[in-house]
């Protein structure tokens, strides 16, 4: 059974600092694409962040980019993704996710997510 557990979530200032885990199991962690998706109130989801499955290749949205940074652990079956000088629009839940394939925005699997809050 897959499992996608999301984890570091919470409340902080503008400028700050985050970093979201996502423990994965009941896959093959290390063969497959892995990305970051959220959610604000009122708006569709919205992908945040991917990363191939070896972790050599990367893309992020404009929104965030030179701001957040994924990565991964195959060892640790572990997706993470480091939150730098957060915004209030960056408020969300975000979300993990196993990608159908990198190039895309379609998803094999979702994690329940992580609230993430940023007061001004």
């Amino acid at each position: 059974q897959v499992q996608l557990v999301e984890s570091g979530g919470g409340l902080l200032q503008a400028g700050g600092s985050l970093r979201l885990s996502c423990a994965a199991s009941g896959f093959t962690f290390s063969s497959y694409s892995m990305a970051w998706f959220r959610q604000a109130p009122g708006k569709e989801r919205e992908f945040v962040a991917g990363i191939m499955s070896t972790g050599d290749n990367t893309r992020y949205a404009d929104s965030v980019k030179g701001r957040f940074t994924i990565s991964r652990e195959n060892a640790k079956n572990t997706v993470y993704l480091q939150m730098n000088a957060v915004k209030p629009e960056d408020t969300a839940v975000y979300y993990c996710a196993v990608l159908r394939n990198y190039f895309g925005v379609a998803v094999r699997y979702w994690g329940r997510g992580t609230q993430v809050t940023v007061s001004s």
